[in-house]
């Protein structure tokens, strides 16, 4: 599973980046790659369940102590993680050169189908 974390409230992006983003994604489902994926809204509409000592408490957006956001997810199958990781840079590489100004952290982790640890 795929990532982009940024700062909130930087705008939206650029034409060009969501033009390279189609092309990217189109290929990526293509190769049976992408499996589903989008892009989220600000948190000044998100609702937080928080769980502490047994009780829920719900917490409306927006956040003022919100620095970073998740901005967007992406559900990939790959055969490698080799393959995972260059992929990631390769859509890392297309914020950098679309969205050059905005500090953008494309994160990618792999989906626990169980207790055990990646590898087991």
């Amino acid at each position: 599973m795929g990532f982009v974390r940024m700062e909130e409230g930087i705008g939206t992006p650029p034409q060009s980046l969501f033009d390279a983003m189609d092309v990217y994604i189109g290929e990526q489902a293509a190769k049976g790659v992408f499996l589903d994926g989008g892009g989220l809204y600000g948190t000044e509409d998100a609702v937080n369940f928080v769980v502490r000592k047994g009780e829920v408490t719900r917490v409306d957006g927006p956040y003022a102590e919100a620095k970073e956001v998740v901005g967007g997810w992406a559900l990939m199958k790959y055969d490698t993680l080799e393959e995972a990781v260059a992929d990631q840079r390769e859509f890392a590489e297309l914020h950098a050169k679309h969205w050059p100004e905005v500090t953008v952290v494309a994160t990618l982790r792999q989906i626990s189908e169980g207790p055990e640890a990646p590898g087991e």
